[in-house]
């Protein structure tokens, strides 16, 4: 069941929605403009598209700090449209746990890192050079600086756009889960561009489980993990190489065999996130990862509307 901490009517998710995308793109025509400017005076040279280039890395940074810009539009348009504190997009707790995010991390880190490693074993893709020449040691170190620090909040963004934003905001108007993680799941493949079928479904697949786990541990930390571990483990082995910044490929270019190696390892993750979870239930005698260790009394209708934030769903409703 969705319920909500801030004022609920039919309209408030569409708004909330246009204010996210027209702050977002507000702060990436300032920051367009401001690197514009910068180019101009730092004399810059121009890409195909007439604009101001600052190198793989550099350009790489300012798409990921472009995408990072959604999560004070999300927050902004909680609070402002919904008028509800902004951290009951983050969990059932209004913040972000992060005791559960770190063993969140701690689970998906050795599957990325084993996914990868059978990535990195299996012969190129028809049509790619499998020839990799080193960065050089200023080229890898400045790279590795620049994912480390923005990634995180590239791949936090994202989630707080998808599973956390848009699975509220259609969960506001809906009993069944499962018709809040779709459309997200959707959304999340189709932003990243049409590249092959499999890389599609690959990303389908990633925005249902890890929106399937945001509702049922309470908030967006576990797929807040996987996210940026994925992208946090693939593009640091990227800055070892010349080049690779250069390339337009995604998520959504994927083959059929790296989705056969990626999919079973997004699944295995969230089998372990749920085992867990359960486990801290048990522990805890409550149903969301890190409450109190007592069972809090049983919620009014009217107390239980006003302590949940709206998406985050019981999976027992449709039951």
């Amino acid at each position: 069941m969705a319920l909500t901490t801030g004022q609920h009517s039919w309209w408030r998710p569409l708004a909330g929605t246009a204010l996210v995308l027209m702050a977002t793109a507000v702060m990436t025509v300032m920051l367009a403009s401001g690197t514009e400017i910068a180019g101009e005076l730092a004399n810059r040279p121009l890409d195909s598209e007439g604009t101001a280039t600052w190198g793989d890395i550099g350009d790489t940074a300012l798409a990921l700090l472009s995408i990072a810009f959604a999560i004070p539009a999300v927050l902004l348009a909680a609070h402002c449209v919904q008028h509800r504190p902004m951290g009951t997009v983050s969990s059932v707790e209004s913040r972000l746990r992060w005791r559960w995010l770190a063993i969140c991390l701690a689970l998906a880190l050795p599957l990325v890192l084993f996914t990868v490693a059978v990535q990195a074993l299996m012969p190129a893709p028809a049509g790619k050079s499998g020839d990799l020449a080193w960065a050089g040691t200023p080229a890898f170190l400045t790279g590795l600086a620049t994912v480390w620090l923005l990634v995180p909040f590239q791949a936090a963004a994202e989630e707080y756009a998808f599973r956390g934003w848009l699975l509220q905001a259609v969960g506001a108007w809906c009993r069944s889960p499962w018709m809040a993680i779709t459309p997200q799941a959707l959304l999340f493949a189709t932003a990243h561009g049409w590249g092959t079928v499999w890389g599609f479904t690959d990303l389908v697949v990633f925005g249902v489980v890890t929106g399937w786990l945001t509702i049922r541990t309470g908030g967006l930390e576990a797929a807040i993990a996987l996210h940026i571990l994925n992208n946090l483990v693939s593009m640091s082995i990227a800055t070892a190489f010349a080049g690779a910044f250069a390339s337009d490929d995604t998520a959504a270019d994927m083959d059929w065999a790296a989705v056969a190696i990626d999919v079973p390892m997004v699944l295995l993750y969230a089998t372990a996130v749920l085992w867990v979870t359960r486990r801290r239930e048990r522990a805890n005698g409550t149903d969301v990862p890190g409450g109190p260790n007592t069972s809090p009394p049983p919620p009014t209708p009217q107390t239980a509307a006003a302590s949940r934030p709206t998406g985050y769903m019981d999976p027992a409703a449709e039951a």
